[in-house]
């Protein structure tokens, strides 16, 4: 073309979490039976919607309301409703005015990062969750920039990291945080969320907090949100779904809370500029948005979180529990969302450690990718060849661990602990085959 129209950033849009199902999909072509644990979704693994909860949605459906435009920022009782939510536990005083709504968090991010400016870089953990490493490093043209999450220490952030590298980079505007974490299911204590609001403070940064988990929460201390922790000084943002926790991924329904907008201007102007780009797309999707006062203030909601969290603290212990003793292999048990990391310290794993795979057309079809993979991703592909167990890297994660990310979704119990099971004598056999 006489000009190159591609984007400076288009190399960083990378999302293993669904680009591996090509190739599991080329090898469930040839005879293999795939078990899907690259993706979190709760229904598609098998989870029931609670009747009460369709109940609401049907209702919804006959609102004729529910079938057109909302406000462009999202429905002004939803907002309001949510709003006072906020203000009830205590923190951050917010109203409906600084909620946005956008056609789920995936929208949010683009917008987040489409329109900040492209010299203004937020610091993010490592691993990461793609889709914010992703658009962070695609609207900068460069490699995202993370600090370290520490597997020693729980998969807690490494502070003297975030700190040390704003300090030396002036080109930090914010830190980012995710909440409960994904990949690694961490849950961070208050006192640790403190800490990282006083760099903020200090280095004059906004704060995000991906709180997409912050209702599936399993752990002592049970759900912390931004706003309890943010004082009155920080500017700040919380990424807030329904995706996880109806669950409903399917609505699309997720939303900004935005805190102390007006302690810098530019900042403010920053946040018009999102709801100026959210105009232009008229609004979100409407029926979620109606759905959610209705939900939350459902007389069985808070028996439905805490059921499911039991469910899900019960798994992530058992799953753990496989791992419990092997050598090269460190597990830390997750406190919160639905996803456990296998992580193998440096030197655990090589390029000539192997699984044997008896489909002699997939052999041949994986033998060709493993000659350039980075040595977490060559354990994926033997263990999705070998046992149909589709995971995904660590190194995906924007990281330079090696490891993988597995569900803790399936909801069938012995197949369940045949996942586990399967995985844990796989991984035995590979590090002994050298």
């Amino acid at each position: 073309m006489r000009r190159n129209i591609v984007h400076s950033g288009a190399d960083a849009l990378i999302y293993e979490i669904r680009q591996i199902v090509g190739l599991a999909k080329s090898i469930e072509s040839l005879g293999v039976t795939i078990t899907w644990e690259n993706i979190g979704d709760p229904v598609q693994k098998g989870e029931a919607i609670v009747p009460w909860m369709k109940e609401i949605i049907k209702d919804l459906v006959d609102v004729d309301r529910s079938w057109g435009y909302t406000a462009t920022q999202g429905d002004i009782d939803t907002r309001k409703f949510l709003a006072d939510r906020v203000n009830e536990r205590g923190g951050a005083k917010i109203t409906g005015d600084d909620i946005f709504f956008f056609n789920g968090l995936g929208d949010a991010v683009a917008k987040i990062f489409g329109f900040m400016r492209r010299e203004a870089r937020i610091i993010g953990p490592s691993p990461a969750y793609s889709t914010l490493s992703s658009a962070e490093a695609a609207h900068s043209g460069y490699e995202h920039l993370t600090y370290d999450l520490l597997p020693e220490q729980g998969w807690m952030p490494d502070l003297q990291d975030i700190e040390n590298k704003i300090r030396y980079n002036d080109s930090i505007a914010g830190i980012l945080l995710i909440n409960p974490d994904n990949p690694t299911g961490a849950v961070y204590p208050k006192e640790v969320i403190h800490e990282i609001v006083k760099i903020c403070e200090k280095y004059d940064c906004v704060l995000i907090c991906d709180e997409t988990y912050a209702h599936v929460n399993y752990s002592d201390t049970g759900s912390i949100h931004l706003s309890e922790v943010i004082g009155d000084k920080v500017c700040g943002m919380a990424l807030r779904s329904i995706s996880k926790e109806f669950p409903w991924p399917g609505a699309r329904c997720g939303w900004l809370e935005v805190f102390n907008r007006k302690n810098d201007p530019i900042f403010d102007r920053y946040i018009k500029s999102l709801l100026d780009a959210k105009m232009l797309e008229v609004c979100s999707t409407t029926l979620p948005q109606l759905s959610i006062p209705k939900v939350y203030s459902h007389p069985n909601f808070i028996s439905h979180l805490k059921t499911r969290n039991e469910k899900f603290k019960k798994r992530a212990h058992t799953a753990t529990s496989y791992f419990d003793g092997m050598e090269g292999v460190q597990v830390v048990e997750p406190k919160g969302a639905f996803y456990l990391t296998v992580y193998f310290p440096d030197g655990s794993l090589n390029n000539k450690m192997s699984l044997p795979i008896a489909n002699k057309k997939v052999q041949d079809f994986v033998e060709p990718l493993l000659a350039s993979a980075k040595v977490d991703r060559r354990l994926v592909l033997y263990l999705l060849a070998a046992t149909g167990i589709c995971v995904v890297p660590l190194s995906s994660f924007c990281c330079d661990k090696s490891g993988f990310r597995v569900t803790l979704l399936e909801e069938d119990e012995e197949k369940f602990n045949w996942i586990f099971k399967t995985l844990r004598d796989s991984i035995k056999q590979y590090l002994e085959s050298t």
